[in-house]
């Protein structure tokens, strides 16, 4: 380890595939991301369903002398642990989050990061006020080609930026896929297509008609939506969404479990179109290795760009996923004393929750069950 490198100690609530993934991202020296600043250890596990759960966790991810808990309770008194990763269901983000900061924890929190802004309001209030850090774990922003976007953004490379399209669905057999009980259209694990896959879609309008603007610059969107339901849980099967932003630029964000959102490698999910020209970045949004530049022309004027048509890719180095990247910022943010990340600050957080509350309230979609309840311990 290289002196001055900085250690971060992980703790895993949940051991579900998500959780999987991310810790095998954080087993992959960082050395083979150019990373020589910050490492990751994983020194804690827990599952709500036994200590033997999270052993079996830890034992399949080759993690040693790591301490297995079977209670999240006891997992956040351990006192070795820096941050604490939630990967429960979102239904339950808000409880577990609150556990977490009310016990001292800094927390790294899975997306959306709660079911509603008023919760996320809450956490990020905890956390401002106990002086720890806190993120939604919105990994896609993270990613190297993601920053390299924003910036040919904010360089006004591309004129002004009239239009982001942003697309995230797949083509399913939902009745014969996911039935009734599926996480994805589960009502009571607050399930349905906006919440797990058009966050992804709202990720990508943000992040270039907000994020790119300075603080003092970004302003809420009007919202405009419509929903079609899956009848047999009454959760979101397809949601359009419509963002007409201050300045006049507009945003379109779809999903669908019923359709994909690509038919072939041509079609990209994510346009970015500005008067200068287009960026298109392909699939997988949530994963972006690759993205193309498109200089803007027409018959009367011809190329009216200064810049040439290019194709950017690059691989997820180290045989990972992409989720260490977000796991650096963690590290970085936390040796340094700061408790939010300026890639994914808490006010965008807040911002993209209340698009979504909206999107909701105008196809008439609640989650019962105290799921979008303030109250705290509340068992869901």
């Amino acid at each position: 380890m290289a002196a001055g490198t900085f250690t971060l100690k992980w703790g895993i609530l949940a051991t579900g595939g998500i959780a999987k993934t991310f810790c095998k991202d954080l087993l992959i020296d960082p050395t083979t991301r150019n990373a020589n600043d910050v490492r990751h250890k994983i020194v804690a596990a827990a599952s709500s369903s036994s200590q033997a759960r999270a052993q079996q966790f830890l034992t399949a991810l080759g993690v040693n002398n790591a301490k297995a808990y079977g209670t999240y309770e006891n997992l956040v008194k351990d006192d070795d642990v820096d941050i604490i990763y939630i990967a429960t269901p979102h239904s339950h983000h808000y409880q577990n989050a609150r556990l977490c900061l009310e016990a001292g924890k800094n927390v790294l929190i899975e997306k959306p990061i709660t079911v509603n802004a008023q919760q996320a309001e809450i956490l990020v209030q905890i956390a401002k006020e106990k002086g720890l850090f806190l993120m939604e774990a919105v990994w896609t922003r993270f990613f190297p080609l993601a920053k390299q976007i924003r910036e040919l953004v904010a360089s006004g490379k591309l004129g002004k930026v009239e239009r982001v399209w942003a697309d995230l669905s797949f083509w399913n057999d939902v009745e014969e896929e996911f039935g009734t009980g599926h996480r994805m259209v589960n009502l009571d694990l607050a399930g349905g297509a906006l919440l797990d896959l058009g966050i992804y879609s709202l990720t990508w309008i943000f992040q270039i008609l907000y994020h790119t603007l300075p603080p003092s610059q970004r302003s809420a969107p009007a919202i405009a939506s419509t929903m079609s339901k899956y009848e047999a849980t009454g959760c979101d099967e397809q949601t359009s969404i419509l963002l007409s932003f201050p300045g006049g630029a507009q945003g379109v964000a779809t999903t669908s479990i019923r359709v994909s959102h690509s038919s072939s490698s041509d079609v990209p999910p994510v346009r970015i179109q500005g008067t200068h020209g287009d960026i298109h970045v392909h699939a997988p949004i949530y994963r972006p290795t690759s993205y193309t530049l498109i200089p803007a022309q027409n018959e009367k004027r011809g190329k009216i760009a200064s810049w040439e048509f290019k194709e950017v890719k690059e691989e997820v180095p180290g045989g990972g996923h992409g989720m260490f990247w977000e796991a650096d910022e963690c590290a970085r943010c936390v040796r340094d004393g700061r408790v939010e990340s300026e890639g994914m600050p808490w006010e965008e957080t807040v911002s993209v929750m209340k698009v979504m509350d909206e999107v909701r309230r105008q196809g008439g979609l609640v989650y019962l069950g105290g799921l979008e309840s303030l109250e705290y311990p509340l068992d869901v």
